[in-house]
């Protein structure tokens, strides 16, 4: 029976991506990708796009969020909620604050890389032209291409690395605990995105899995760029043992740079289609530890 492979991890320009919810689907089909899932940073607004260029192209999408999260010690802790009901009205709520407050963090972030800019002589960034290339959440990836689109600097990297690192401003972040929740009451799951660059020490990772899985976490993303095989496979075993199940992505974002292709990351990743049913099956309530409530 041939393998069927999957791509639960893609972003799109209504974050910080580059190709539009429609584009990513076509390409997805185009490289036989039996499912996708639509991860946009901290906002859903993509997700109806993506649904409808699904139904297209006959290419099964799932709902899909990259929440920005702050656990203990643990700042950034990316969690993925897929299954959801994106109309979710509590959902929607939340993340239009969470983007208001991404707003304010690009607008101060602007005024600070325009101070470098006019003491090194050189054209400030005009905040309409940052506005006009959010179509859902901002993020410092916007700022970069806007540096790279005037000419300031190369690529990406050197934006980074010249002005939005040196210019940054703190990140809003959702308590774990309540992105889980959230995720959960809208009637999806949660999964650990990209582990491996949160740590590389598994027994560390292991007790974090943990203790997230007692607020609700239902899995971890094993397949990802991040990881190579014999960590894949680490990650899998540690999910199996701790009764969670496994997702994966590519984290793609269509930024050249970064050579991440969708459904093969950097040319090491397969994932498995087993992955879209033990989602299924979680959201229908058909896998043991899993009562789809918070009660």
């Amino acid at each position: 029976m041939r393998m069927r492979y999957i791509d639960l991890h893609l972003h799109s320009n209504y974050s910080d991506g580059v190709q539009t919810p429609e584009e990513l689907v076509r390409m997805a089909k185009d490289l036989d990708m039996a499912a996708v899932a639509l991860c946009d940073h901290d906002t859903v607004a993509g997700i109806a796009e993506a649904f409808d260029a699904g139904r297209r192209y006959g290419l099964e999408v799932l709902s899909g969020v990259e929440l920005s999260t702050v656990y203990g010690e643990y700042e950034d802790l990316h969690l993925l909620g897929y299954g959801f009901d994106p109309d979710f009205p509590e959902l929607h709520a939340a993340l239009r604050d969470f983007q208001g407050h991404r707003q304010e963090r690009s607008r101060k972030m602007t005024r600070r890389i325009n101070e470098c800019l006019r003491e090194e002589g050189r054209e400030p960034l005009d905040p309409q032209r940052v506005d006009a290339m959010v179509r859902g959440a901002v993020g410092r990836p916007h700022l970069a291409r806007l540096l790279v689109e005037m000419g300031h600097v190369r690529n990406v990297e050197e934006a980074f690395h010249r002005y939005l690192i040196p210019c940054n401003e703190p990140k809003p972040y959702f308590p774990a605990s309540e992105a889980i929740a959230l995720v959960r009451r809208a009637g999806g799951i949660v999964v650990m995105a990209h582990p491996l660059l949160v740590s590389r020490d598994f027994d560390l990772l292991k007790e974090l899995f943990v203790e997230l899985g007692r607020l609700g976490l239902a899995g971890i993303e094993a397949y990802a760029t991040s990881a190579f095989p014999e960590e894949i496979e680490q990650l899998i075993t540690i999910a199996r043992s701790l009764g969670l199940i496994v997702t994966g992505g590519s984290d793609f974002h269509g930024i050249t740079e970064k050579n991440v292709t969708i459904g093969a990351g950097k040319g090491q990743l397969r994932i498995p289609y087993t992955c879209v049913e033990e989602i299924r099956a979680l959201l229908a309530g058909k896998m043991a530890g899993w009562n789809g409530n918070l009660s």
